[in-house]
């Protein structure tokens, strides 16, 4: 199941490199939660998938030039459910340089129908948006 996991955050990171948004969507259960430092909501996919137009068009405008996946590890919690815990390499890029951030997030993957894996539950372990501020800041 490590690899299908793996497998399954390459896919991510290749829909969002190409803007794929239904590509994204199909990684979403139909609601999820979703967890950062500003609190926890549920959210329906197909408001999610108007907001990624938007969400992508605001990181690039702050200088998000690529994101990889750079580890994933795998736990499962249940026969249904399992906990992977990821970490994505995000470069951005300003006037005065480039620079390699990494993004630390927890997803709760639920198996559904032939083992395809939905994201039920995603924390975001910083402000993304706020540390790309700060070093935009310091690098000017």
């Amino acid at each position: 199941m490590d690899l299908r996991v793996n497998e399954f955050f390459l896919q991510y990171e290749r829909a969002n490199s190409s803007s794929d948004v239904s590509a994204i969507g199909g990684l979403y259960a139909d609601t999820f939660m979703f967890g950062g430092p500003n609190g926890v909501q549920a959210v329906k996919k197909d408001d999610f998938l108007k907001v990624i137009p938007k969400m992508k068009a605001h990181f690039s405008s702050m200088g998000l030039s690529e994101t990889q996946l750079q580890t994933v590890e795998t736990n499962p919690l249940d026969s249904k459910y399992l906990l992977a815990k990821v970490v994505w390499k995000m470069k951005f890029r300003n006037s005065s340089g480039s620079k390699h951030v990494d993004a630390f997030a927890t997803y709760v993957l639920v198996r559904g129908q032939g083992d395809a894996l939905s994201i039920v539950f995603q924390l975001d372990h910083q402000d993304l948006a706020s540390v790309i501020k700060e070093w935009q800041n310091t690098h000017q």
